[in-house]
Parts: structure tokens; sequence; C-alpha cells
């Protein structure tokens, strides 16, 4: 019996020594969780009782804390029946947190009540606040002696310390102001959602353009694809209701993209890709369901297929260290499509691995089956039969 234990304890700690992101949780007497920290490739941060803490991207600290809280409670309530300006909204109680669905390239933090964030290990580090259906006010802490400015009641400006520049975008009815303590406030009404996005390299006139898209409301999605310790990950971030994507490497150096939607009407899909999914990234064909999608020579041109006969592309070639390219593919019109990417010497055919979005803003990466989570819950289940026995 002792032997049988051992080997199932052995296997426990495999198991938990493979999570590709770490979450890890700490706990007091009573077994209450007190706070839970998450290590990715790209985002770092913490999760003490109400509040996401000491978010960081690329290493650097672009927010100190963030929290979110129903508005029909606390003084966040005043921001919703008109008694409270959301400027003078310096501080919130904040929904109880927790680290939910963890993928290799996203986790999702539960809040009490209809809330939701989302982090996506991006080069982005792309956070998303959903309101899931009922009002929620946001109140996001900036890293010390950062600035931050509203730009409109649709978008903030934020510039760390070292320079490195962040947005926070609401996608959808809400509002977002700098509040009197010099940070972020925002509100969030119905199913809008409140996006940040970190620019730890340079903000450039692409980043503007893919931020215009979001706030409008013409972006459905953005893909990413990047190479981590020799795998290809996808990380997805949905920005429309009833929105699903898949992702998948067909064949070497040709990625497709599935977009379902249940609204007809087309939209931009932002992908970004790395030289090791598509091959020379200066050189990339799109099609749409297999058809050939027609270059655009300008943004306008590019929007001006949506609800047209034909969808168009154009590549933006990447600021950051890795040799990347921002694709974006105005889809004409929706119901579900394929975009299939390729780079040179790309070619049909093949099965490579792939990733989804249920809609909910999390995807997935390499990471197969059931997760990490319900694995680890098994192996204590066999340890406890090989108790009983």
């Amino acid at each position: 019996m002792n032997t049988r234990i051992a080997a199932v304890a052995m296997a426990v700690l495999v198991v938990a020594g493979s999570v590709p992101a770490a979450a890890v949780a700490t706990q007091n007497g009573t077994g209450t969780q007190e706070a839970s920290a998450y290590s990715g490739t790209h985002v770092t941060f913490d999760v003490q009782d109400s509040a996401v803490v000491d978010y960081q991207v690329e290493g650097e600290t672009v927010l100190d804390s963030m929290k979110v809280q129903s508005g029909s409670s606390g003084n966040a309530a005043g921001v919703f029946d008109g008694s409270l300006d959301l400027s003078a909204l310096a501080t919130i109680e904040g929904s109880a947190l927790s680290l939910n669905a963890q993928t290799s390239a996203a986790v999702e933090i539960g809040a009490e009540g209809s809330a939701s964030m989302t982090a996506h290990d991006n080069d982005h580090g792309i956070l998303v606040v959903r309101s899931g259906g009922n009002g929620q006010a946001v109140v996001a802490n900036v890293s010390s002696n950062a600035e931050a400015s509203a730009e409109s009641d649709q978008q903030v400006e934020v510039t760390t310390e070292d320079g490195t520049k962040g947005t926070f975008v609401v996608v959808g009815d809400g509002s977002v102001t700098v509040n009197e303590n010099g940070n972020v406030a925002a509100k969030l009404d119905g199913d809008s959602r409140l996006v940040f996005r970190s620019y730890p390299d340079e903000k450039t006139e692409t980043d503007e353009q893919t931020e215009e898209y979001i706030a409008s409301g013409k972006a459905a999605a953005e893909v990413y694809v990047e190479q981590q310790d020799g795998e290809l990950v996808t990380d997805t971030v949905t920005y429309g209701q009833q929105t699903s994507v898949e992702t998948k490497q067909t064949a070497e150096n040709t990625v497709n993209v599935t977009v379902d939607r249940a609204a007809s009407e087309g939209k931009v899909v932002v992908t970004s890709v790395s030289e090791a999914a598509v091959g020379a990234t200066e050189d990339i064909s799109v099609t749409v369901d297999g058809e050939a999608a027609a270059q655009a020579s300008s943004y306008s041109e590019l929007e001006g297929a949506i609800g047209s006969d034909t969808s168009k592309y154009m590549v933006e070639q990447s600021s950051s260290a890795e040799a990347s390219a921002d694709v974006y593919v105005a889809i004409n019109h929706f119901s579900e499509r394929t975009v299939q990417m390729q780079g040179d010497g790309g070619s049909d055919g093949g099965d490579g691995g792939d990733s989804g979005s249920d809609g909910s803003g999390s995807s997935g990466g390499s990471v197969p089956g059931f997760g990490v989570g319900v694995a680890l819950v098994a192996v204590l289940g066999a340890a406890l039969v090989a108790l009983r026995e």
C-alpha cells in the first residue's frame, strides 16, 4: 500500500511541475484562498481578495491594481443612479475575485455576480473586463508616477514612469475617465467591456488603428500566433457577442482562422502572426473560404470591404522584437468564415495544433485535454482510492 501511495504522490508532483503558466494559491489555516499568482510568457500578476494587483507586461508594472464592482452596490451605485460623477469614483470595495479556467495563453478571473476578467498572455498583455449583462464599475490604479489622460469618454491613455504606454478602451455602452486621484474609473452598461492594452516596445500608428477598430465595434476579434518554447501557441480576444474563433496551423507556413458569428454584419479580424507560424511575413497571401481576398492599399479601402462583395486584407510589419506581422482582414459578411494566411513556401493540407474561443474572450493554446486543474483532481482522486484500499 505504501508503494502505491508513493507512486500516486510522485504523479501529483509530475503533473504539478508541468504547468506551463504557474498559478499558485496560498491558503490560511481554515483553507480559505487568500491570494493567487499567475506567471506567463508576457504577463504576470497576483489576485488578492477583490483586486488584480501588480499587473506586469514584459516585466514592467503597468497597473498597481484593478477592481470591479456591481453597479447596484456600494458607492458604485451612485455612478449608475446619477448621484455621483464618474470622475469622483476614486475607490470601490470590489467584488471577490478568483482564478478560474486557464490555458497556455490566457487565464479567466471570476468575480462575484456577473462580471469577469480575462488576462491574455500576448505581447500587449490584453486585460478584458466583461460586465456580463449587468452594470459594473471599474477602478484601476495605474503604476506609481504614471500619468493618465482621457482622450474621449471611451478611451484613456496611460504612460508609466519609464515611458511604457497603455490604453483603456470601452467596447459597447459605457464610459471611462480619469478620476480625481489621477487613476482610471469606468462605467460598463449591459454587455459592454473594458479593454486594457499595453505597448512595451512602442505605440505605433498600427496600434492606434487597432484601438479605433475595437472602440468603434468594427473589430470582431484579435488572434495572436507565436512560438513559445518551440511550440506554436495561439491566443484569441473576442470583442463581439456570440463570436467564436478557432485557430489551426494546417500545414507548414499556413494558419487557418475560423470565425463564427451569429450576426451577419461584416467585421475586421486583427491577427498577429509570427514568422514561425507563416514563414516570411513580408509575403503573406490571404484567402477567405478558399477564395483569394483582395489586398487593400489603405485602411479606408479595407473598411469599404465590409458589406461589399469581396473581403480584403492589409499586412503591417510589427514593431516588436520578434519577427511578426499584423494582418487586418475585413470580412465582408458573416456566418462561419475561414481565413487562411500563408507565407512564402506555404502549402495546403496537413493538420496541426489548434485552439479556440467560445466567445468569452478566453482562448486555448497548446494545452491538451481537460487542463492541469482537472488532471490534478483526477490524480488526487486516485490517491484517495489508494488510501481507501
